[in-house]
Formats: structure tokens, sequence, C-alpha cells
């Protein structure tokens, strides 16, 4: 009698987590650039030989990157609204990995939750610094000569996007957005985007871009706890520079 109890348990359980994988949302979408996209800026490495040389062709700017299909790269998509207030969610135990390489910041655009780490690598043989300018969160600014390889920050609270910059190297430049949940991600060169696990609700979906011509589109969206949801994005061509 004892096994068979046991033995129910252990079912019943199977079955209840099996019954709730899949109760949550997927959300995916294109961020899409309507029109001819201008030619990306070359940028001037001369400065540094250690950066002119670790390009063979020119560096270019990444203010503005379209990829196939007129896809955006680089767009910062979240959910800005619509979570049950006070709902606590844990940071990832692994680290979101700020990497300087060839003079540039990998990726362009993070995100990372409230208490989770943010490695820092310098993977070129030369210094740079890494110069927080965030506001709610305590700026920083960590010199990081060739021979320091990984610093680690951590951040407190949620924050708008903000810029992260290399006072030595100027056209280096890298956008954290400090997030209290997970619903959030960051468009590839295609464009394409996907935040997983959403709960049902009504949100209010944000996209934002760094150009401050093309700057923030919103859409609303209603999600049951299977649905499978698409949100598309686009802009249009900035006027002037």
């Amino acid at each position: 009698m004892l096994h068979a109890k046991r033995l129910f348990w252990v079912v019943s359980s199977l079955v209840f987590l099996v019954s709730n994988l899949g109760h949550a949302a997927t959300l995916t979408g294109t961020v899409k650039f309507e029109g001819k996209a201008p030619e990306p800026k070359t940028i001037a490495t001369s400065a540094d030989p250690v950066c002119q040389k670790a390009h063979a062709k020119p560096l270019l700017s990444e203010t503005l990157v379209v990829g196939a299909g007129n896809g955006m790269g680089n767009v910062f998509v979240r959910v800005k609204s619509g979570l049950p207030a006070g709902q606590k969610f844990e940071a990832p135990k692994t680290p979101v990995v700020l990497d300087q390489k060839g003079c540039q910041y990998f990726p362009h655009v993070i995100g990372i939750m409230v208490g989770q780490s943010l490695l820092v690598k310098n993977s070129d043989p030369t210094l740079h610094n890494v110069h927080s300018m965030s506001k709610v969160n305590p700026g920083f600014n960590l010199a990081m000569p060739a021979t320091v390889k990984e610093k680690s920050k951590l951040f407190t609270k949620s924050e708008a996007i903000f810029p992260i910059k290399c006072d030595v190297h100027p056209w280096m430049q890298a956008y954290v957005g400090v997030m209290e949940n997970p619903f959030y991600a960051v468009t590839a060169t295609d464009g394409k985007f996907t935040i997983n696990n959403l709960p049902a609700g009504t949100y209010e979906i944000e996209a934002w871009h760094e150009h401050p011509k093309l700057g923030v589109k919103s859409a609303s969206v209603t999600v049951s706890a299977v649905d499978s949801k698409v949100v598309d994005f686009s802009y249009s061509a900035p006027t002037g520079n």
C-alpha cells in the first residue's frame, strides 16, 4: 500500500510537470527598416595602431545595422508593462559578457537582469576603460590595460537603457538595459527576436533603437498560456544626420 501511494504521488507530480510545460507564451517578431538604409560611416582608428591593425577593412559605425531583408540589428525589445505588480524573478547565475575586441564592444546592445553579473573582458592588447553612464545605478569607470583581461560589475536596480563608452577610443560605445524580469531580447542582424515563457496577459511591448531619430516603438499584445504570437515593428528612414 505504501509503495502504491508513493507511485501515485510520483506519477501525479510528473503529470503536473508535463501539464505545465509550455503553459507560457512565446513572442517572436522582426524589426525592419523601411526604404533604403544609409551607408554606415567609416571610423578612423589610426590613433591607436592596435585598433587599426585589428581590421583589414575600415571599421564601420554600428549606429544603424541593417541586414538581410532590411532587418534591423541591435534593437532592444522588452515587455514594458503588464506583468503582475510585485512579481519577482530570479537573476540567472550565468554572467552577461561584454567583450572588447578589435576596439569594439561585443555585443553592441545587451540586456541584463538586476543582480546578474556583468563580466567585462578585454581581448585587445591595448588599454581600454569601461565608462558606465548609468544614472539609477552608480556609474563606474574601469581602467582595463592590456594585462587586465576581466572585471565584473553588478547592477542592483532596474534602469532604462544607458550607454557604456571607452574614453580612450571615443567611437567605442555599447548600450545596457537592466531589467527586473527576463522578458526582453536584442534583435539579430536579420531583425528577428524571441521572448519566451511569457505568462498569460495583456502587455505593452517596446522596441528601442539607439538612433535619436528612430527611438522607441510600442505595440500591445494579449497572450494566453499556450500562445505563440508575432509582434513586428518597422522604422522609417530618419531625416538629416
